[in-house]
């Protein structure tokens, strides 16, 4: 068990960056370390979204997605990337990225 409770996606559907580039990777990640994962749409579940990244991420009144965290078991809050509003492909290869890290190894081995 990798301590990891909960992998949150903050995101938008309207958005190539998030869907699919974010949204499909996010569930492999909760299921490979054992996870639930947790969606919040920008544009449904607002205040929830906007509270995760103002209080744990990327904050800024008109802020990046997707942003991606991961909530422990004793219920510290760890922001793990911000996609990039700069391509499609930085994002899709930021989550790579994080999946090829030692960071994520460690994780999948706790």
């Amino acid at each position: 068990m990798s301590g990891v409770k909960k992998v949150v996606l903050v995101y938008a559907t309207w958005c190539p960056h998030c869907v699919p580039t974010a949204v499909d990777p996010v569930g492999e990640i909760a299921a490979e370390l054992g996870a639930e994962a947790v969606l919040l749409d920008i544009d449904k579940r607002t205040e929830e979204a906007d509270a995760m990244v103002r209080e744990h991420g990327d904050w800024c009144p008109d802020y990046i997605v997707p942003q991606l965290f991961f909530e422990y078991e004793d219920g510290k809050v760890q922001h793990v990337l911000t996609g990039y509003s700069e391509a499609v492909d930085l994002t899709r290869k930021a989550f790579t990225n994080l999946r090829s890290s030692s960071f994520y190894r460690e994780k999948l081995k706790a």
